[in-house]
């Protein structure tokens, strides 16, 4: 624990750094994430000597809570892929639905 760190700091470390391995990180790549997750928090708190312009001025992590990691577009099947599995399964009125309609209808 660096000596700058408060107790809270190196608690919250701690629970980022499980929290990471709980879901498949390296050991390495958790600590990376705790680090800088803590780090974050500190500069945006002013307990930091310096700081950069995007770290005091972003959103916190715990907020944004992955909103930057790969939300654009549109997710799931397309909606040929789910006319063709309508199809399959003879699903009528399939070819004037919409893709949330077919996906309803297939009860995605």
């Amino acid at each position: 624990m660096p000596k700058e760190w408060s107790t809270k700091d190196e608690r919250q470390y701690q629970h980022i750094k499980d929290s990471a391995k709980d879901r498949g990180a390296s050991t390495d790549r958790a600590e990376e994430i705790a680090a800088r997750t803590v780090n974050k928090n500190r500069a945006q708190s002013g307990r930091t000597k310096t700081a950069s312009r995007s770290s005091t001025n972003d959103m916190s992590p715990q907020r944004r809570g992955g909103l930057r990691s790969g939300t654009k577009g549109p997710k799931g099947p397309t909606r040929d892929q789910l006319y063709n599995e309508a199809r399959q399964r003879n699903i009528e009125g399939r070819s004037k639905m919409t893709k949330s309609q077919l996906a309803s209808a297939l009860g995605k």
